[in-house]
């Protein structure tokens, strides 16, 4: 790590002095932004063309119809169940090495993934890959805390909202460019997985080619097993950090419950055959544009009128139209419903990404940012098995209506308890409204250079003053 001689610090008596960064110029947070959107985009590009393809590709290699809704659910939860654990310790090595590493690994990982998926011919080698996806998790937490540390704090709030639209979009052509692929072209279900692949490899190298580098405001040093799960213990230890949390787990919890049946409400409609893939995409990729428009209105009307109205409004809605979804009788009214959830589910991740970014203190925010998943991680493991269970004793209804009723008793506690999102409504010092005000943190404190708490510090002008 450098150390720049020209910087005294004050340390007890027995420790290894701090090192501290001089300040150096910063990457234009715009170009960075732009950069980020893409890679997250092609992401949810892939991904989503999994979830809405599963079902007809568990079909295609003969699977029986009485194992194939339970096997949705199971397959689904394999996304997560690899990826959770390794989570933390992409954030560390992201901190103290490079963040510009971990997310070329994450883009590498997903043109293998992609690809085996698409060399698939039978459910074990499905499962396997699906089960490879864990390695490519935990990109998103690392980009958006590069996207903090160099985005001005009066473009905080649209940079974060911006972002947060880029997989939700990755999610709305993800099924539509399938259908377009499948339908119109007379691709193979192999081929649409091939070609994200393919993409996969333009933003590893458009990662590596046109960003650079964004050091923490906080850099860690130690073990990395006792950086990264002392890291889980004091995000978890924060219990302002712990509600928010919480919250976006409850709500990842619902919606993983009941997404990966979306595409066999369609068949229920339309039917297999010609036409099922093209329904699927106007389906679920309609829903998660509007989702990706309207992320940003939810950060700006979060910014008017607080974080936890919003998200009580949010998680209302979400839960009734989750409730609609298996009466639809036709695929534009199911496609009404799940754009109505997919806008509400939005502003829920808006309004925690927001209360995350303004009220955790500096010197835990990337740690505590690059972490901002693991609630997703958790839910997207119990969410799927709890579906397979549910679909076997209520019938495909029963993943949607328990998410709904999720929804709602989140929204219940959100409402009833202002301590659910760190206290009761206030301002940010800067002026800016967040609906929560934060608890009372006492300043940062340089910590003794031993062990998991070992730190080395950059003055953060650099990047605070960058627009």
């Amino acid at each position: 790590m450098f150390e720049d001689p020209d910087v005294a610090t004050s340390v007890p008596a027995g420790h290894e002095p701090l090192t501290v960064r001089p300040s150096t110029p910063a990457m234009d947070w715009r170009r960075l932004l732009a950069i980020f959107w893409l890679t997250s985009m092609v992401e949810g590009i892939g991904v989503s063309q999994i979830f809405a393809l599963l079902p007809a590709y568990l079909s295609g290699m003969g699977v029986a119809e009485s194992d194939r809704l339970a096997f949705i659910g199971l397959f689904s939860s394999l996304i997560f169940v690899v990826g959770a654990p390794l989570v933390p310790l992409w954030g560390v090595w992201a901190d103290k090495y490079s963040r510009k590493a971990v997310i070329i690994r994450s883009a590498v990982v997903e043109v293998l993934v992609f690809a085996a998926v698409a060399l698939s011919r039978e459910p074990w080698q499905l499962a396997a890959s699906l089960l490879l996806i864990g390695f490519q998790l935990g990109n998103t937490g690392v980009m958006l805390a590069g996207i903090r540390d160099v985005t001005p704090r009066a473009r905080l709030g649209t940079a974060i909202g911006l972002f947060g639209a880029s997989g939700p979009i990755g999610f709305a052509v993800g099924p539509a460019l399938a259908g377009l692929l499948v339908d119109g072209l007379g691709w193979s279900l192999p081929a649409v997985f091939a070609a994200s692949a393919g993409l996969s490899v333009l933003t590893a190298v458009l990662v590596g080619l046109g960003s650079r580098e964004v050091r923490p405001e906080v850099v860690p040093r130690g073990a990395t097993l006792d950086l990264a799960y002392g890291a889980v213990r004091g995000v978890l230890g924060d219990g302002a950090v712990r509600r928010i949390f919480l919250i976006f787990g409850i709500a990842f919890l619902a919606n993983q419950m009941a997404r990966p049946y979306l595409p066999v409400l369609v068949e229920v409609i339309v039917g297999r055959g010609a036409g099922l893939a093209s329904a699927i995409g106007l389906v679920a990729g309609t829903a998660a544009l509007v989702g990706a428009l309207v992320s940003p209105i939810g950060g700006a009307l979060g910014d008017r009128i607080g974080f936890r109205p919003v998200l009580v409004g949010a998680l209302i809605g979400g839960g009734l139209a989750l409730a609609l979804m298996p009466a639809a009788p036709t695929v534009p009214l199911l496609a009404a419903a799940a754009l109505v959830f997919a806008a509400c589910n939005a502003a829920v991740s808006a309004m925690v990404f927001g209360l995350l970014a303004v009220e955790i203190p500096a010197e835990r925010r990337s740690t505590t940012l690059n972490l901002v998943y693991l609630p997703l991680y958790a839910a997207g493991v119990i969410g799927p098995a709890s579906g397979s269970l549910v679909v076997a004793v209520a019938g495909l209804a029963g993943p949607f209506v328990g998410g709904a009723l999720v929804f709602v008793a989140a929204a219940a506690v959100v409402a009833t308890r202002r301590s659910a999102v760190s206290g009761g409504g206030g301002r940010e010092p800067d002026g800016g409204t967040t609906g929560a005000e934060p608890p009372e943190r006492p300043p940062p404190q340089a910590p003794a250079a031993t062990g998991s708490a070992e730190v080395g510090r950059r003055t953060p002008s650099a990047v605070d003053s960058a627009d």
